[in-house]
């Protein structure tokens, strides 16, 4: 159970399992492969992996929400998109959709991306009362989540 928990274990392990299982049995075989779409998984993995090990070392903390950082990260990645880790794990579930090309798969995506929006919210809540006025500033000069856009 306590291994359901991670957020990273859901969508690198669970999730792929789970659709490519279901698009298993709707096809009643193997599900075709959008082959073109695997860099996708790829990407959102390593961004996901590489930008962790990165909060990690520059803030501290503890892997995931529960244990926060000790220090707040404005450089390298977080210079650009304050959740690069969350963006990750989207783009790898988009991956996943255009890789199984499936409407269940989408239908877990736009799940994931609006429950990524609430957490971030959440979790904004708790890093403005940890870091004060630093933490303001870096909310309102770096964007959530496209750089320049969003």
């Amino acid at each position: 159970m306590r291994w359901l928990r991670s957020t990273s274990n859901r969508t690198f392990v669970l999730w792929p399992i789970l659709l490519f299982s279901a698009e298993a049995a709707f096809q009643q075989g193997l599900p075709r492969i959008q082959l073109w779409a695997l860099p996708l998984l790829a990407w959102g993995y390593l961004q996901y992996r590489l930008v962790g090990n990165y909060r990690l070392r520059e803030g501290g903390g503890g892997p995931g929400v529960s244990i926060p950082p000790e220090r707040l990260v404005t450089a390298g990645p977080y210079r650009y998109c304050r959740n690069p880790m969350y963006v990750g794990h989207l783009i790898f579930l988009a991956g996943l959709a255009f890789a199984l090309d499936s409407w269940l798969a989408a239908a877990v995506f736009a799940f994931h991306a609006v429950w990524f929006h609430r957490r971030v919210r959440d979790d904004e809540t708790r890093l403005a009362a940890l870091f004060g006025d630093p933490y303001r500033d870096y909310l309102a000069r770096v964007k959530r989540w496209i750089p320049g856009l969003l």
